[in-house]
């Protein structure tokens, strides 16, 4: 039994460092992530979300999303990516979090807030190419971009893929956050989402940004030493997910025969890894004898008592 509360602690620990990475410290200013929302609780997009494929499909979305020049111009010169990089991660993480599970006015506010954002990100490109973050155009590759590179890696990792009825319900209920972001007409079946990619290729090209931006991405991520395994596994998760005509763009090689006998098998097992580690039962409650205490605890406990002890001598009589 002790045993089992050693491997118990250890993996919320685990899935807390992960949450916090991905998803940002626990804030107490952010509302809570319940009551009536955007979406009930058997819609496609909270299986989806709320799955820890997700962590492949975020890096996968990352890549092909580079592949617009406008649209990886103004990350480049708008996002600081190199310099915060799990910052904007956890945004965007907050964000899907907030408009899949929350309430239906912090959703909202979340568009808003993003619309706004969007609407002071203009430049031009280095041939003098001007863009605007707020370009319905830019909108809707961002959008199809990432609702096909979560749909994809839910659908190879997910623990409980969608099946059509359910991978179509998935991209109509994306559809109505890109409407809410400005995307004119969203695709809402997996068939119009892969139209509209086909129709958006003539417009892609891998620039110096978009290779530099993968390299960065997929090799030389601000991780500690004991991470960088782990993470490569994921990266080469994530990679497998792209279609060959957006990895032979941005350079990266394709071994079928790799890729089905390592790749996806450890894929797998590291996705299984994560979902088991932030799925950890809640905590047993704890014995109010102190020695059963966990140390932090009972160090807060102490200088508690030690604060109150002051006072109370303090006090007139």
């Amino acid at each position: 039994m002790e045993g089992q509360d050693v491997v118990g602690r250890v993996r919320r620990r685990i899935g807390v460092a992960i949450v916090a990475s991905v998803a940002g410290p626990a804030d107490p200013a952010r509302r809570r992530l319940a009551g009536e929302g955007w979406f009930a609780a058997d819609r496609p997009i909270r299986r989806v979300h709320a799955d820890a494929s997700m962590f492949a499909g975020g890096i996968t979305a990352l890549l092909l999303q580079s592949l617009h020049p406008l649209a990886m111009a103004a990350v480049a010169g708008h996002s600081g990516y190199r310099g915060d990089p799990w910052g904007r991660l956890q945004r965007t993480s907050y964000f899907l979090a907030v408009t899949t599970f929350g309430q239906a006015g912090d959703a909202q506010e979340a568009i808003a807030r993003v619309r706004a954002v969007h609407q002071a990100i203009t430049g031009t490109v280095p041939g003098g190419r001007p863009y605007a973050a707020s370009d319905p155009r830019l909108l809707t590759w961002v959008h199809i971009a990432e609702t096909d590179s979560f749909l994809h890696a839910h659908a190879r990792f997910g623990a409980q893929p969608l099946d059509q009825a359910g991978r179509d319900g998935y991209v109509s209920d994306m559809a109505r956050i890109g409407a809410g972001l400005g995307v004119p007409d969203p695709p809402r079946t997996e068939a119009e989402l892969t139209a509209r990619i086909n129709t958006c290729r003539p417009e892609l090209a891998a620039t110096a940004q978009a290779r530099d931006a993968a390299r960065f991405l997929l090799l030389h991520p601000p991780l500690p030493v004991i991470a960088r395994a782990p993470y490569a596994v994921l990266a080469a998760a994530a990679v497998s997910l792209l279609p060959g005509w957006a990895r032979r763009q941005l350079r990266l090689p394709r071994l079928p025969v790799s890729e089905a006998v390592l790749v996806r098998p450890a894929g797998h097992a590291m996705i299984h890894a994560i979902r088991w580690a932030i799925t950890a039962p809640a905590a047993p409650p704890q014995s109010p004898r102190p020695h059963h205490l966990p140390l932090r605890q009972t160090a807060r406990h102490a200088r508690q008592g030690k604060r109150r002890s002051m006072h109370q001598g303090g006090r007139r009589s």
